[in-house]
């Protein structure tokens, strides 16, 4: 059966948010070099971990889990969309949480400086807006796509983030027919209700359908509890187990159109 649609998505698929919240660390860990004297490569690694672990101690962790919202997006994110009880808490969390994060990184390198981890957490955020990376070949396949098939955009967030991950980059979203965020709609990726809903949006069915991500664990697992075929974008060779195996594995989104020549 011929393939209709092709589900995108976003984060390190389309956008290459990786790099995207690398280099916001390095910007803002240079300027801790310069304010405190401190190895920025290991306050990087002290933050991330201090902020995982905060992250994870709040309340709304099984919620920001289940929509697919991770820690370093809640360092930039203002969560102020969203009609779900938890983003109101989110929203009142950010600005305490931001701070806290870069406070106790600062803290486990032996500075106590309340006023730059302040400075430090508005830098992070202005810096990681600063970047909003896209792939080389993501305007390219999404060219040659458009107007042969469907094409729609799933992603996991908080609904005022992913907004503005789409409007640092304007040109992106005119590409697709319909746009899924998981904040709106309520589950994130893996849950089968939101690849079912992208489905009906689309008007077709799982088999003419291809699901195209970086992450196996939502990506691909979802795309096959509801019979899409399943692409894996693994541009860095990382190996896997076989507990998630997707029906095709790519390096570059160019590779899409054999895959939807030999389906067709």
């Amino acid at each position: 059966m011929a393939i209709q649609a092709v589900c995108f998505d976003l984060d390190d698929t389309l956008l290459w948010d990786e790099r995207s919240v690398r280099e916001a660390f390095e910007a803002t860990c240079f300027t801790a070099r310069d304010a405190a004297g401190i190895d920025p490569d290991k306050l990087e690694t002290a933050v991330r971990k201090e902020a995982r672990e905060l992250y994870e101690s709040y309340e709304t962790y099984p919620f920001t889990q289940m929509i697919g919202i991770n820690p370093f997006e809640g360092l930039w994110a203002n969560f102020s969309a969203g009609e779900q009880p938890e983003f109101r808490k989110l929203e009142q969390f950010a600005p305490i949480y931001r701070k806290e994060s870069w406070r106790r990184g600062l803290l486990a390198l032996g500075v106590d400086d309340e006023e730059l981890a302040g400075n430090l957490a508005e830098q992070f955020g202005r810096e990681r807006r600063a970047r909003p990376h896209v792939y080389e070949e993501t305007f390219t396949i999404l060219q040659e796509l458009k107007g042969t098939v469907k094409l729609l955009l799933l992603t996991n967030g908080c609904p005022a983030l992913q907004q503005e991950k789409l409007d640092g980059v304007p040109e992106l979203a005119g590409y697709f027919d319909e746009i899924v965020i998981s904040g709106t709609f309520g589950k994130g990726k893996p849950d089968v209700s939101i690849f079912r809903h992208a489905l009906e949006r689309l008007d077709v069915k799982p088999e003419e359908a291809l699901m195209v991500g970086d992450k196996l664990t939502t990506d691909i697992r979802g795309g096959l509890s509801v019979g899409m075929t399943t692409i894996w974008v693994n541009r860095e060779g990382k190996t896997r187990n076989d507990e998630i195996v997707p029906d095709y594995e790519i390096k570059h989104l160019s590779q899409l159109h054999e895959i939807i020549k030999e389906l067709s």
